[in-house]
């Protein structure tokens, strides 16, 4: 799950540096808790978001669905994206192909939104999540052209 504030620099510029470091810790309270509620582990903040890996891409869904919804609570908007695949440890951190979609994934999604690789869409069938198809796109350095989807939140009817 990547994470990331929408237009974070106009926002810091405007707020000024002691503003902007304090709406930042508000933002990452709010993320390291949905990401431990939802049973995650945080890999690392990036500045302006974060990237966190999970044992279930339902969750990561989930906590990304979150997030996105809270962010504006703080006056923020936050923008999602999620891949599922084989991931190389490096010490704290990830890398590896997997890694590098996720990151591409997110980059396309607007304010508020998550979007997801077809996937996480494959392998959350039976959750309760509903998607909407967002087309195929290129993702910058990763070959082909590949099918992202925007998912809803859990029916009611489902747990």
């Amino acid at each position: 799950l990547y994470t990331d504030i929408v237009d974070s620099t106009a926002r810091a510029s405007t707020l000024g540096d002691a503003d902007w470091k304090h709406l930042l810790d508000r933002h990452d309270r709010l993320v390291g808790r949905e990401i431990d509620r939802h049973r995650g582990i945080l890999v690392k903040s990036t500045g302006d978001g974060a990237l966190a890996r999970f044992d279930g891409p339902a969750r990561a869904v989930s906590c990304g669905l979150t997030i996105a919804h809270a962010a504006p609570e703080l006056g923020l908007e936050v923008r999602a994206g999620l891949h599922t695949g084989e991931i190389e440890l490096r010490g704290d951190d990830i890398g590896g192909i997997a890694a590098h979609v996720g990151a591409r994934v997110a980059a396309l999604a607007g304010p508020r939104e998550v979007l997801v690789s077809r996937t996480v869409r494959d392998l959350v069938a039976g959750s309760g999540l509903t998607f909407a198809d967002r087309g195929e796109n290129e993702l910058k350095g990763v070959p082909d052209r590949w099918p992202v989807y925007a998912p809803a939140r859990r029916s009611a009817t489902n747990s």
